[in-house]
């Protein structure tokens, strides 16, 4: 069987394949999309970069030819974590064209997946790798996106996860703890493989946590600070001048790394105005520091944990602490991990190719135990205070499959009602950069933040129609139709194996059962 598996990466996507004569799993170069990262075995990794014309550019091409500084606007990066948020930036208008987060992706995830098709032939599986945190309505978008494209069977894992798979199915009845830290997002996944060799693997997800703060966010930090020093603000460099200092920073971030203290340059011969950014890694520190981002890796550090702890797994039981993601490569990032762990626990060897490698692993006869990331809920308006209150139906960390014990009561809210709707989404204490776009749809990351967060899984993008079914977002039907202050329906609520949110609706006026184990949405 031919499986691929996909980590779209905020920076570099990869796409691995099994080798078909030694089993293991390898990049794969695409013409055209891929740059060559040299090591003991070549890695290959498409920038995850959208230039728009006629037609569109994709991958290495663009960073190759600097196709960004030729004309800003039609310079894509960073539509992955785009896709995640909250609030999305405005859509872009070209030639005539309008182009939001969801139609860059897609068609940068359709030129990825059509090159990978003509260099590998037929493919019978797809594994799609997503953060930890992400919420239903990311990946309702990759699903449909998936079927749309005409791809295989589609498994999504989530990334930090799938790195761990490829660590611990080797090394079993131990905890591993992957620390993914990219461009957009830091995903923390504490797993323990069991089973005897030759059996079916298990793979209980002890802990998991994350938080949506990147590489892209230090980059903007280290050029904030510079521009700070000199007086300026973005808008006095431009878009390309701007595009040139987070290179700049990028490259500076990179350097550190591997030495003390970085030194670049450039002469902005627009404005005839030279930038020169030196940097040690003590004054590195301090950014993040200033930033919250340390602060926010020992929050999600503690937070893993404290779940881990719950499950009776202490931290000194904790075999490996695996480094995945280029942020990792920082030294303050990696000082914090090691007074945590000790330095003979922490490793990182694969940074680039541990997710999508490890997701190869689900092409094995691999049962994941996994639990709610998001708590399920009922939101509910009260025109009174004006607020929004929340029923919980799951609380975050429950594992699947589970019943709710309680059935829900409903009445109707006015008499003659003819349905019953229910507002059920995912609740989140979600940290990560707040992030705001100007007029121009151009990114700014700013502080740290925590909020709670509420994402809908019935309102019209998320809800899916099962064969043979119109989408629909109520309940309940009501014949005849209900009475203020009389209960009406009895709902009960489970989670079956495969994620999936499914209620079962009994009429208590004429004792019917009207919905028997309907699908209500996907669950994360």
């Amino acid at each position: 069987m031919t499986a691929i598996a996909l980590d779209f990466g905020t920076s570099n996507t990869v796409v691995c394949r099994r080798d078909p004569v030694s089993g293991e799993a390898r990049t794969l170069a695409l013409p055209g999309l891929t740059r060559t990262l040299m090591g003991k075995v070549p890695t290959h990794v498409v920038p995850s970069l959208v230039y728009l014309e006629q037609p569109p550019i994709f991958g290495e091409t663009i960073r190759a030819r600097r196709l960004g500084f030729v004309e800003p606007r039609r310079f894509c990066q960073g539509f992955k974590r785009d896709l995640a948020a909250q609030f999305r930036p405005p859509a872009r208008l070209l030639d005539s064209e309008t182009y939001d987060a969801e139609t860059i992706a897609a068609m940068f995830l359709q030129a990825v997946w059509q090159e990978t098709a003509n260099t590998v032939g037929p493919i019978e599986k797809a594994i799609a790798t997503v953060p930890v945190g992400a919420f239903e309505v990311y990946l309702d978008w990759y699903r449909d996106l998936a079927q749309d494209l005409g791809w295989p069977a589609l498994q999504i894992v989530d990334e930090s996860t799938a790195a761990a798979l490829g660590y611990a199915v080797p090394q079993r009845d131990v905890p591993i703890l992957v620390v993914d830290f990219g461009g957009g997002t830091l995903d923390l996944s504490l797993i323990r493989t069991t089973g005897k060799a030759g059996d079916a693997i298990r793979a209980e997800i002890i802990a998991k946590a994350d938080a949506c703060v990147g590489g892209l966010d230090i980059d903007t930090w280290i050029v904030d600070r510079h521009l700070r020093h000199l007086g300026m603000d973005r808008e006095a460099v431009g878009d390309v001048g701007w595009l040139n200092l987070l290179e700049m920073a990028e490259r500076l971030k990179i350097n550190l790394s591997r030495e003390e203290e970085s030194q670049e340059s450039w002469f902005d011969d627009e404005r005839f105005i030279a930038h020169e950014i030196r940097l040690s890694r003590g004054e590195l520190a301090d950014i993040l520091e200033e930033n919250q981002l340390l602060e926010q890796l020992r929050q999600t550090l503690d937070e893993v944990l404290a779940i881990a702890a719950g499950k009776g797994v202490a931290k000194n039981q904790i075999e490996k602490v695996l480094l995945v993601g280029g942020s990792c490569k920082l030294a303050a990032v990696q000082q914090t991990l090691v007074a945590y762990f000790g330095k003979q626990r922490v490793a990182g060897d694969r940074p680039f190719t541990a997710v999508a490698a490890g997701a190869l692993e689900l092409d094995r006869d691999i049962e994941i135990a996994d639990y709610l990331r998001h708590t399920y809920a009922i939101r509910l308006w009260d025109p009174y205070s004006r607020t929004y209150s929340y029923y919980p139906l799951f609380e975050k960390g429950t594992a699947y499959p589970c019943q709710r014990l309680e059935p829900l009561i409903l009445q109707a809210a006015s008499d003659g009602q003819p349905e019953i709707h229910l507002d059920i989404g995912e609740v989140a204490e979600a940290s990560g950069v707040e992030v705001t776009y100007d007029a121009q749809g151009r990114m700014n990351s700013g502080r740290l933040i925590r909020r709670e967060d509420f994402r809908s899984l019935v309102d019209a993008r998320n809800v899916k129609p099962l064969a043979g079914q119109e989408v629909d977002v109520c309940v309940a039907r009501l014949t005849p139709p209900g009475r203020c202050g009389e209960d009406r329906i009895d709902v009960r609520f489970e989670v079956d194996a495969a994620r999936t949110l499914l209620a079962t609706v009994k009429d208590l006026q004429h004792q019917t059962l009207l919905v028997d184990r309907r699908a209500i949405a996907k669950l994360k």
